[in-house]
């Protein structure tokens, strides 16, 4: 199953913060797809997800917005 999660003028830590609300509601080998527009999820959550297990499937930089997919491991 896949969650949107729309973070879009969100400002750090704001959209990692919503991520781990988010991935706390979802199954094992659930995805998250997150819009944003804050250029700090590039690392942040990147670096959110190693710490916590996840695993990013994928980021799509657009010219005004950013969206990762997020899988949830553990």
């Amino acid at each position: 199953m896949q969650t949107n999660l729309d973070t879009k003028r969100l400002l750090c830590p704001m959209p990692v913060i919503r991520l781990g609300e988010a991935i706390a509601q979802v199954e094992k080998g659930d995805t998250i797809r997150i819009t944003a527009t804050d250029p700090g999820v590039l690392h942040d959550i990147p670096a959110w997800c190693k710490v916590h297990g996840h695993k990013v499937l994928e980021i799509d930089e657009k010219t005004d917005e950013i969206v990762l997919m997020v899988e949830k491991i553990g």
